[in-house]
Formats: C-alpha cells, structure tokens, sequence
C-alpha cells in the first residue's frame, strides 16, 4: 500500500459505501462549492474528493478537465489529507518528500500548491476532502484557510442531507410496498369494500343481504383419503383444488369466505350489484365439478385414488360482518348458511345439490333433476334437486358448463357486467 490510512479505515469505508456517493454523476449543490472555493482562496483549481479503498472520486471540479473523474488513492495529496482532521497546507509540493514524484506534481501540470480539508461526518468518519490547488507556490492567508474550512463542513453537510434524503426516499418506498403488501394481504381475506372501509374506519359495519346465496363443497371420504397420503401430498392436492376453486369464485364475482379442512365456502350477492347471485353461483359449481372430474380422470390414469366433490347451494337472507381484531375474518351467519350446509352434506359425490329456494332462481337458465323431500337433520324435510347443466340455449359448451352471450345479455339489466373469463 503506497499512500497512509486512517485508523478507522474499516469504518470510514462502510461509512462512505453508506453515502452511496462514489461514482456519482456531478451535481450542483456541490458545484457550488467548488466553485466558491476557488474564488475565496484565489486558485485555479478546487475539487471535492470522495476517498475510496484504492481510488478517489472527483464527485465535484473546478478547473479539471471534465473527463477526469477518478485517479488511484496513492497519487494525490488528499491520500494524506483524509488521515488528519484539520486543513493540510503543502505551500511548495516539489519541496515536500511525500508529493514531489507523485503525478500531476512531477508530470504536467506541475503543481505546486496544495491545501485539503477532511470532509469529517458527524460519526467522525473521514468521507473525502475538499482540496484547492495552484501550479506556483503560495502561503494561504488565515482568512482563506477559514473560508475553506467552513465550505467543507458545508459539503459535509451536503453529504449528510443528500444521506437523509435518500434514507427518506428508501423509507417511503419501503412504508409504500409494505402498504402494499398489507393492502394485498387484506384483500386476500377480505372482499375490496369491506377491506377499504377496514381500513378507513377501523371497523365494518354489520351488513342483512336479503337475498344471497351459499355455496359449500367437501370431498367425499376426506378421512380416508388423508390416511392413505403423506402431509405433503395432501396439503398439495388440497391446494390445487382450492387455488382453482378461488380463481373460478373470482371469474364469477363471488365472495371466498373461508376453507374448512377439505371444506370450501363462498357466496354470492353480498356485494352490490349482484342480483344474478344464484345463477353466478351456479356457474361456478358446475365448473368446480368439472375441474374435479377432470383431476380425477388424470389421477386414476396414473393409478392414485381419485378425490370426489360434494357441492351445496342455498338462497336466502343473511348477515356479514368482520370479526377479530388481530385476525380478521368475513363470515356470514343466518339459517341460510346452516341449509346450504345441509344441501353439501346430503348431496352426492361428484353432483351439486340445490335447494329450492336456488332452484326457483336458477330453473329458467339451467336443467335440474328432482329429488324430491329428502330428511335434512334440525330442518325435516327438505325439497332439493341435482343441479344438472346449463340449457342448451344458454350454453357456450356442449357440457352445458360456461355460459353464452345470451345469457349473459339477458341478466345483463339486472347485475353488475359480467367477467366470467
């Protein structure tokens, strides 16, 4: 190593790493400086010197010429500067053993004349100097060594702010992507007025919907199934079925309120603008039915035990609401939500069972076949019907699965726009 260090050199060089000044562009407020130094000390020469491991950057120049922006720590003066904490003045640098054979001084343009200033933060950390140079030999009046002393803890303060700023500007991004992420995180469990008004108001207000419709699925043998798989696969396959479900609750506008063990529950109408809700609700158990099936052809060619759904859908009154204060949840509560309970747990494997009050909304768009009064347990007997498929009218497929333009046109007037794909 040709050039002295400071005894903190370890800490003086994680501290200018911190400024992230090194190798930055010029900038004014620097400028300035540089500028003002050579005008109080009456030399041609004046720069701002951030001092690095082996190099130094000339952040800011006045009277270098402009491609000059870096030169090695062990050929210039400020290599001795930054080691003292108080002005260096090297009145005749040929006359000096430490600078006569360094470049610039031996080789053009023979300078002469040196004074540097340690630019000291206030953690005592010497970032660079602020140097002022002649080509002939001076002596620096008290007054011009006093002027450059106080332009340099002007440019250390310019360092210091230019640190703060950027500590501002990182903090804010990182306040703004963690909103972000809670924002998301929130919209994950919560629907997006409920969320915004959580989040405005600190709580959310009980919600009566009239009219809304209760959609549950479980899988036929859950128990069984989860003896014959290890934890890995099961929460795998569970997480398939239920990633899907999601995007397909999504697509119809509907609401996911909640998964259960193998259990799956959302509704429809709970927002404004849904008065399509049993039908969209519909739409979107035949296709969770057709996903599952469609698994479970792919599972059983491959020899695995296949996964068999239950659907259940009732239409009815009911409440929503936010309860928790660490962990929110959207829940609904009412006896519709215990009926469409009872519609999952009665049905069929791989059917969607539905209620009457589901069916008189949904008979005019979809085929049904009746079941006629079935027991439900605390209800009696109940009037439920496997939902089958669409009709043929209303059908873009030949499964009767997605509906057409038709249909969509037809409840057009009395929902909010449809985005089912």
């Amino acid at each position: 190593m040709d050039f002295p260090v400071p005894e903190n050199e370890v800490e003086r060089l994680a501290a200018v790493q911190a400024y992230q000044v090194y190798g930055t562009g010029p900038e004014s407020g620097f400028d300035d400086l540089t500028d003002l130094a050579a005008s109080i000390a009456n030399v041609p020469i004046a720069i701002v010197n951030i001092v690095g491991d082996t190099k130094i950057w000339l952040k800011s120049r006045h009277g270098v010429p402009p491609d000059l922006e870096e030169v090695p720590r062990g050929g210039v003066c400020c290599s001795h500067a930054v080691c003292r904490s108080d002005l260096l003045v090297v009145s005749d640098t040929h006359a000096d053993d430490r600078f006569r054979a360094m470049p610039f001084i031996a080789t053009e343009p023979f300078l002469r004349f040196y004074a540097g200033m340690p630019l000291i933060d206030s953690g005592g950390r010497a970032l660079g100097t602020l140097c002022i140079m002649d080509i002939t030999p001076r002596e620096l009046t008290f007054e011009a060594a006093e002027g450059i002393r106080r332009i340099a803890r002007q440019t250390t303060a310019q360092l210091e702010l230019r640190l703060k700023i950027a500590q501002l500007v990182r903090s804010q991004e990182e306040l703004a992507a963690e909103k972000q992420r809670s924002d998301s995180l929130l919209l994950n469990i919560l629907p997006r007025n409920i969320a915004a008004e959580l989040t405005e108001k600190g709580s959310v207000e009980p919600r009566h919907h009239p009219s809304a419709t209760i959609l549950f699925t479980d899988f036929v043998d859950f128990t069984k199934s989860a003896a014959e798989l290890s934890p890995r696969e099961l929460v795998d396959d569970l997480d398939m079925y239920f990633s899907e479900f999601d995007n397909i609750v999504a697509r119809h506008g509907l609401e996911k309120l909640k998964t259960m063990g193998d259990s799956y529950m959302c509704a429809g109408g709970l927002m404004q603008g849904r008065k399509d809700h049993a039908v969209r609700s519909c739409l979107a158990a035949l296709e969770m039915r057709r996903f599952v099936a469609a698994s479970d052809r792919r599972l059983a060619a491959i020899g695995q035990r296949p996964w068999h759904l239950r659907v259940g859908l009732h239409s009815g009154s009911m409440m929503s609401g936010v309860v928790g204060r660490k962990k929110f949840s959207y829940d609904v509560w009412g006896d519709a939500v215990n009926i469409a309970s009872r519609m999952e747990s009665t049905d069929e494997a791989d059917h969607v069972n539905i209620s009457e009050s589901t069916f008189q909304h949904v008979k005019s768009y979809f085929d049904c076949t009746p079941r006629g009064s079935l027991e439900v347990r605390s209800k009696g007997k109940m009037t439920m019907y496997f939902l089958d498929r669409l009709k043929p009218e209303y059908s873009a497929d030949a499964a009767g699965v997605e509906a057409n333009e038709r249909l969509r046109s037809t409840l057009a007037g009395t929902s909010a726009p449809w985005s089912l794909h």
